[in-house]
């Protein structure tokens, strides 16, 4: 069984490798940790190469991402689904910028409580990820994507994120084209960053056939 973690920034660094060894350990799969370029659609090239290259590990049980790779994640089973390829059993979004209008209310009422995010540097990588494109667009913000077709999904998020309204959003689209939720909101980021392993292990078995075995570990 291999899973697929897209990192958080496309600074062409992996990143989450601590995250991926614990799922690794708790599911028994193989984790594929990959870094993308800063740009579309190289990025979303990027993505797809990994995916076909976790594909040869096994059946992909996950595609997951935190912060900017939890939206290319979410883009990346909405182009899969748009071309016949096959899709992941489930997908699990961490704290995930899903809509690069940088539009959500929650951007501002929780810039106080959430240091980790800077409203400024995100406004500057959507100007050149979009790359001319409009941010609307389904590949780029996929919360504007029709959601119809996808995979179960697991959300994890704080309520004092700046990204909270995201995954909320998500969720709620999500459960329109009646696919499978698991929405799961801390009250905090030290809260989120305990239980979120342990919260995608879980759903890993109801919904990715995760079951442990040899040979489980990163790539």
């Amino acid at each position: 069984m291999a899973v697929l973690q897209l990192s958080a920034r496309p600074d062409g660094a992996v990143s989450g490798v601590d995250t991926a060894s614990r799922l690794a350990v708790r599911t028994g799969a193989t984790v594929v940790c990959c870094p993308y370029r800063p740009t579309f659609p190289a990025a979303l090239e990027d993505a797809q190469a990994a995916y076909h290259f976790a594909q040869t590990l096994g059946p992909v049980a996950m595609v997951g991402g935190e912060m900017m790779g939890a939206g290319l994640a979410a883009s990346l089973l909405v182009h899969l689904r748009d071309t016949g390829g096959a899709l992941p059993s489930s997908l699990v979004l961490r704290s995930a910028l899903l809509d690069l209008t940088l539009d959500a209310k929650s951007l501002l009422f929780n810039a106080g409580t959430d240091p980790t995010f800077n409203l400024a540097e995100a406004r500057r990588f959507a100007s050149v990820y979009a790359a001319g494109l409009p941010r609307t667009d389904p590949l780029l913000s996929p919360l504007h994507a029709n959601l119809d077709g996808l995979p179960p999904v697991q959300l994890l998020v704080a309520s004092s994120e700046c990204v909270l309204d995201d995954s909320l959003g998500f969720a709620a689209r999500a459960a329109h084209h009646r696919i499978p939720v698991d929405l799961r909101v801390w009250r905090d980021a030290t809260d989120l960053s305990t239980e979120a392993t342990g919260a995608t292990a879980e759903f890993l078995v109801a919904w990715g056939s995760a079951t442990r075995h040899e040979g489980s570990g990163i790539r």
